[in-house]
């Protein structure tokens, strides 16, 4: 396994694996994309500004991030 950037070794952290995973769903899907206009899903996850499409996928972000933590 290589070495993480800092020197710290091991496997990756989980918030970079949820980064990973928020941006192959977000550019697969086109989830929470201004525009109406592509393929995925597009329904309701569309955002009409770009303060809403931030907010989109930071919501993203964390619902990847629950996914991949381990269940206490």
């Amino acid at each position: 396994m290589q070495e993480a950037p800092g020197g710290v070794s091991g496997l990756r952290r989980n918030e970079d694996i949820a980064l990973d995973l928020m941006k192959f769903v977000a550019m697969t899907t086109g989830y929470g994309r201004t525009s109406s206009t592509g393929v995925g899903f597009q329904g309701s996850g569309a955002a009409a500004k770009p303060e809403e499409y931030a907010g989109h996928l930071l919501e993203l972000y964390r619902k990847c991030l629950d996914t991949i933590q381990p269940k206490k």
